[in-house]
């Protein structure tokens, strides 16, 4: 038993075990994962070192590894309707490495994709991640109200042609017209990279709209709404077969061995699982159910008179601009976790405050809608979240200008919030309510 030969961290598995039943995350990158992933995880396969691809290993003992990669595979590859499958990308920005590597000349070639600040992602070219670094890149832009301009990004591209187009974000709360990218990349010869790390559950499930027949690669975490085990997987669809026939031995080689060594087979097998899962009509529910989900609470934020990026959703996320309500984005996040809402602090579009301080919370519904929450639940949660936010309005923090100002501001108003008499009557609010909303 862990409690008796490692009472350390068996009381830390505990507490965080509290933390997650006693707390509702709305960050929309975590979720709540099954038993049978987690088992699956957990399983034998920990063991094992599979150095290469199946039937191809530089280990001996990898007949049942094989067998478990290769269902992975084709399980992934009916659900996407995709031609080729690596499941061996330890994680998301590993696996865009991946496709940089395999297809850009280092300091030459061009990564376009849209900026961090407006609901991009790292890997995406910013300026402090690899991507930026060792390759050159161009942000796309969005408009005032945070929506991409379609016509602007085909403009820049046929002014930059860039070598791979970047779409699929972090923080876009909006559809996204994977036919319109597909037709930008295709009029510059560009790959285009679909990134769908945030909405490959919606995709799965029917509630959004597939990049498969527009995209030459489709890169995807297997965590967040798809509900499996931190992972990624990198997928070449017919399109990108077309334009470059040895775009799967390209991309395969850039994983391994270009990038890693032994894939983790017990991570492999988790993925199966959960891509089992995403083809139950339950699985098409729960997709559905966490767009009703995330519109429903955007409307009910809306009614608060809180403004959010593109005045709302239609998927998982919504980026609120807490600074509308004189509140900053890194206070709002910590009071809301002290109420037991997590979420994370995040920067709007044009945001003109640092990324530690931005003006911004995002917030999303993966995890409410896997514990069963409908759209009557997210009445609940806006009420919460507007009462947080009330408690934290005029402390002055708006009016600093620098780090060194804001820093032991900070610290202040973490100590006096801990103290406040109606965050803490909320927590114990959301903790009896989430008892009718069990965990996995």
């Amino acid at each position: 038993m862990l409690s008796q030969k490692d009472p350390e961290v068996y009381a830390i598995l505990q507490k965080e075990d509290k933390r997650q039943r006693d707390t509702l995350t709305l960050i929309p990158s975590e979720n709540y994962s099954s038993l049978e992933v987690r088992a699956t995880l957990s399983s034998v396969f920990t063991n094992k070192y599979s150095e290469g691809y199946p039937k191809k290993r530089y280990y001996q003992g990898n007949a049942n590894a094989d067998d478990i990669e290769l269902l992975a595979i084709a399980r992934a590859k009916k659900l996407f309707n995709v031609v080729h499958v690596n499941v061996q990308p330890y994680s998301g920005s590993p696996a865009n490495t991946a496709v940089y590597f395999a297809l850009l000349k280092p300091l030459e070639d061009k990564i376009m994709g849209l900026a961090l600040s407006s609901g991009g992602h790292l890997t995406h070219g910013s300026p402090v991640s690899f991507s930026g670094k060792y390759f050159k890149t161009i942000s796309f832009p969005v408009t005032k109200d945070g929506v991409l301009d379609y016509d602007a990004i085909e403009k820049l591209a046929i002014t930059e042609k860039p070598k791979i187009i970047v779409c699929g974000f972090t923080a876009y709360p909006r559809i996204i017209d994977f036919e319109r990218f597909g037709k930008i990349a295709d009029k510059v010869d560009a790959y285009l990279l679909a990134d769908i790390s945030h909405i490959a559950g919606l995709i799965a499930g029917g509630a959004h709209p597939s990049p498969a027949k527009h995209a030459h690669i489709i890169m995807t975490t297997t965590h967040k709404s798809l509900r499996g085990p931190r992972g990624a997987m990198l997928m070449i669809t017919q399109k990108g077969i077309e334009k470059d026939p040895e775009l799967p031995a390209k991309i395969d080689k850039a994983v391994f061995p270009g990038l890693q060594g032994g894939p983790h087979d017990n991570q492999t097998a988790a993925i199966a699982v959960a891509l089992h899962e995403a083809t139950t009509i339950e699985f098409g529910k729960y997709a559905k159910q966490i767009v009703a989900n995330a519109k429903a609470l955007s409307q009910e934020l809306l009614n608060y008179g809180f403004k959010l990026t593109t005045n709302g959703t239609e998927n998982h996320l919504i980026v609120i601009d807490t600074m509308s309500k004189n509140v900053n984005g890194a206070l709002a996040a910590y009071a809301l976790e002290l109420a037991g809402i997590i979420t994370n602090k995040n920067t709007i579009p044009y945001d003109t405050l640092p990324p530690f301080y931005p003006s911004g919370v995002r917030i999303g519904t993966p995890g409410a809608t896997t514990r069963g929450m409908r759209e009557k639940d997210m009445v609940m949660l806006a009420k919460w979240i507007n009462e947080v936010i009330v408690e934290c309005k005029g402390n002055g923090f708006d009016k600093l200008t620098t780090k060194e100002e804001r820093g032991p501001f900070f610290k202040q108003f973490k100590k006096d919030i801990s103290e406040n008499k109606t965050i803490k009557k909320i927590a114990l609010e959301v903790k009896k309510y989430l008892k009718d909303f069990p965990m996995p």
